[in-house]
Parts: structure tokens; C-alpha cells; sequence
């Protein structure tokens, strides 16, 4: 649990690479916390509520299910699954952001973990589900493997990361944006803009829907699909175990 874990801020500055070293990462989102939530509905100009329906809507967690909410930070993904009924576990690699998020939410279990080493039984939850994390994770072939494991024979996943834009004139506006408009506009939002460096470059060099789709297969899991949300700037991907 979060409240049971000591850790130290991330440093002013701190970002990730391509590489995604752990540790980089999870003193980059350190250093977001506290204004994590209001610089990613300035950034996704409020495009982030819908995508966190959507998620809400593919998971359709019911009262009793156990869900785990990967990359949960403050647990602003987490909290509709708990309000629907169902048992959710935050689960973050981030201590700052569970620990603002810990101060917001308090009736959520937070859980301080690493998304390749999950602290969970095999077969443990009906349904995972993680929203623009697995873009940031050392390895993802190992990561799907790993949610694998701790979901049910039955059980779904469902995975929300930014992509591909389907409409070729928008993808280049698209991509103007990410290096030039994103980073000025973080540097009046974010309480640590460096971050959204980062967040462009592993925009640009994530795989596109079909890419990712390949990607879960090849970890095992079945009957996978995507629907495109905001023309594809967002893709949401679904399989079962």
C-alpha cells in the first residue's frame, strides 16, 4: 500500500527517456504529480474525460468484480470503477502520484508496484485495464505478459494509449503539435514541463493500432480489436485471456 512506502519527490526537471529506465520514469511522474490531472485536460483539450468513459464502457466492470487499474496515478481511472461496484486496485510505480492521489481519493487501496513484477496472484482480477502507461513501460512484451497472468482465465483486458491519427492531413498537424505546441503549453501547466518532452517523443515512436494489436497477440491474448477515439489520437484495444 502507498501509505506503507517512504520515497523522496522527483526532481525538478526529471524525464524519462526512450529507454525508460524505471527509475527515470517513475521520478518523471513524480515530478507531474501535483498537477498531473489539470495539465492532461488543458494538453488533451478536455478530450480526456471521453477517453476515461470509453475505458469505463469497454472494462464494464460489474458490482463484485475485482478490477486492477494499472498506471492508475491519482486514480482519476480508477475512482468509476469503485462507484459501479467493483473492487479496484490502483496500482502506480509512481509514489507522487499515489500519494496525491492517496489525498484525494482516500476510499481507494493504492498500491505501489511495477507493472513487470506485479504483487498479485495468478488469475487474481477479471478485468486489468491501463491508460497511457504501457507506452511508458521498459518492456512491453514482458508488461502484457505479466497483466496476463494476474487476469482470470475469461478475464479482459483493455488497453487506452495515444496512437496513430487515421485522417493523413490531421497525422502531420497532429505531429506539429506534439513537438511544438505541447511542450510551451506544459511549460504554463505542468509543474514539470521537461516531462512533456518525453511525452512526445514516445508518442512519435509508439507503434500505431495495428502494431499494438500484434504486440498483444503475440503475448497470448485473444480475440484483440481496437476502436479509434479523437480520429485515432487515442486508440482503445480489447482482448480477453
Amino acid at each position: 500500500m502507498v501509505d506503507d512506502v517512504a520515497g523522496t519527490p522527483g526532481r525538478a526537471g526529471a524525464r524519462a527517456t526512450l529507454a525508460k529506465r524505471r527509475s527515470d520514469v517513475a521520478s518523471m511522474f513524480d515530478g507531474v504529480a501535483a498537477r498531473y490531472d489539470l495539465a492532461n485536460d488543458v494538453l488533451s483539450l478536455g478530450q480526456d474525460r471521453a477517453w476515461r468513459r470509453a475505458v469505463l464502457e469497454a472494462v464494464d466492470a460489474r458490482p463484485g468484480e475485482r478490477v486492477l487499474d494499472l498506471a492508475a496515478g491519482t486514480g482519476t481511472s480508477s475512482e468509476p470503477f469503485a462507484l459501479a461496484g467493483a473492487t479496484v486496485v490502483p496500482t502506480d510505480l509512481s509514489l507522487g502520484m499515489l500519494r496525491v492521489g492517496k489525498q484525494r481519493r482516500p476510499a481507494l487501496s493504492f498500491v505501489a508496484a511495477d507493472a513487470l513484477q506485479l504483487p498479485y496472484a495468478d488469475g487474481a482480477f477479471d478485468a486489468v485495464t491501463i491508460s497511457f502507461g504501457l507506452r511508458n513501460v521498459e518492456d512491453t512484451a514482458a508488461a502484457l505478459t505479466e497483466m496476463r497472468r494476474v487476469t482470470r482465465p475469461g478475464g479482459r483486458l483493455v488497453v487506452c494509449e495515444f496512437s496513430s491519427p487515421t485522417w493523413a492531413p490531421f497525422r502531420r498537424v497532429y505531429s506539429e503539435y506534439l513537438v511544438g505546441a505541447l511542450p510551451r503549453i506544459a511549460q504554463l501547466v505542468s509543474s514539470n514541463p521537461a516531462a512533456y518532452q518525453y511525452l512526445a517523443e514516445s508518442i512519435r515512436a509508439w507503434p500505431d493500432q495495428a502494431g499494438l494489436a500484434a504486440r498483444l497477440t503475440d503475448a497470448g491474448w485473444r480475440g484483440v480489436e481496437w476502436r479509434n477515439l479523437s480520429g485515432g489520437v487515442v486508440a482503445l484495444h480489447r482482448a480477453s485471456r
